[in-house]
């Protein structure tokens, strides 16, 4: 009786402390949903600012619910002062990764080298990127698989980004010196037409002891194609050369498995099939780099629409001050960027949901 009378008395004292919970549970299940959903304010800057802003309204939690105990004054300024002791303590012993990670990623986000969608290699990792964080970047590799990289990693190291614009596709090949090159050079630059690529040419890159190495190359304007690009210019160098009676091996070969020199190391004539066009099948690209094209789309899809916002905002300011002619010709065109809007946001909505 006495312990049911004692919680009665104290019941009143812990009010504030439930009451501040329930809020500080509410608040941070309602930003991480409102971060989730992509609001208009965060935009394509979402992997930035969602651990910025949840580790804030922690903090803020935090001190709230030490405020909201029913503590006196003096015990609750000695916690308030042990926590951010703890937080000192906790930010000192990782800054060295933390801090270095996040610097990193305003760094990068800053220069904007890349973007999502974006092949890039650094050292030996290579792929489309399919997400970038405020302390790490994620890259969908060629095997589908995805790669997570610190940004400290990405501006300690050279970062190879392919121009959207377009790239060179090259292939190196090694071939005897009882090839003339001036054929070879014909043969390769009509392999490089057959694969795809614009303005082709090839380049000698060394004279071995035993063989010429060849470099072609040729520009590819559609970079969502590059590794079926980079393949069939491969695969078409080796049927146009063996076609023309010229073997793609080194003769060094002859030092390991001894052949009668007359014989040709290389597939009877018609046994090889022309390459199908690429519009007979979809590409492998489709799937290897899903990920990297979703993210390319939504960041596409952001900006496209960011810009509407603010083209509407600005004709929206010029209604101020404007004749009656030009008045209507104003709502006409804001109305046109509404639907825009609309089917901009539509189409976002759908991505997002996917």
């Amino acid at each position: 009786m006495v312990v049911a009378l004692n919680l009665g008395e104290a019941f009143p004292q812990y009010i504030p402390l439930i009451v501040t919970m329930v809020i500080v549970a509410v608040g941070l299940t309602f930003a991480d949903w409102a971060l989730k959903k992509r609001s208009q304010w965060v935009g394509s800057r979402q992997n930035f600012v969602r651990p910025l802003v949840m580790l804030g309204i922690t903090a803020v939690a935090l001190i709230a619910i030490i405020i909201a105990l029913p503590l006196n004054e003096g015990t609750t300024n000695q916690l308030l002062g042990l926590l951010g002791l703890v937080l000192t303590g906790i930010i000192g012993l990782s800054s060295t990764t933390f801090v270095s990670n996040a610097m990193a990623g305003l760094m990068l986000r800053s220069v904007g080298s890349f973007r999502s969608g974006d092949f890039i290699k650094v050292d030996a990792h290579f792929g489309r990127v399919s997400g970038r964080g405020l302390f790490h970047t994620e890259i969908q590799t060629e095997d589908r698989d995805l790669t997570t990289l610190p940004n400290l990693y990405l501006i300690s190291n050279p970062v190879k980004v392919v121009r959207s614009s377009g790239t060179i596709v090259s292939a190196n090949i090694s071939l005897g010196y009882d090839a003339s090159e001036s054929r070879v050079e014909g043969l390769l630059v009509e392999a490089a037409k057959k694969a795809g690529l614009e303005d082709p040419f090839v380049h000698v890159v060394d004279l071995g002891d035993y063989t010429v190495s060849y470099r072609v190359s040729g520009f590819l304007a559609d970079i969502k194609r590059l590794v079926t690009a980079r393949s069939r210019l491969r695969i078409e160098s080796m049927n146009t050369l063996h076609a023309a009676g010229i073997e793609v091996m080194s003769p060094a070969v002859m030092m390991q498995r001894p052949i009668p020199s007359e014989t040709r190391i290389m597939p009877e004539h018609g046994e090889t099939s022309p390459l199908q066009p690429l519009t007979d099948k979809p590409l492998p690209e489709e799937r290897i780099f899903d990920k990297a094209e979703k993210a390319e789309a939504i960041e596409r899809l952001e900006k496209e629409l960011k810009e509407q916002e603010n083209g509407k905002a600005e004709l929206a300011k010029q209604l101020d001050g404007s004749g009656e002619e030009e008045k209507v010709e104003l709502q006409n065109r804001i109305k046109e960027m509404d639907t825009q809007i609309e089917r901009l946001r539509k189409s976002l909505e759908e991505e997002l949901e996917q």
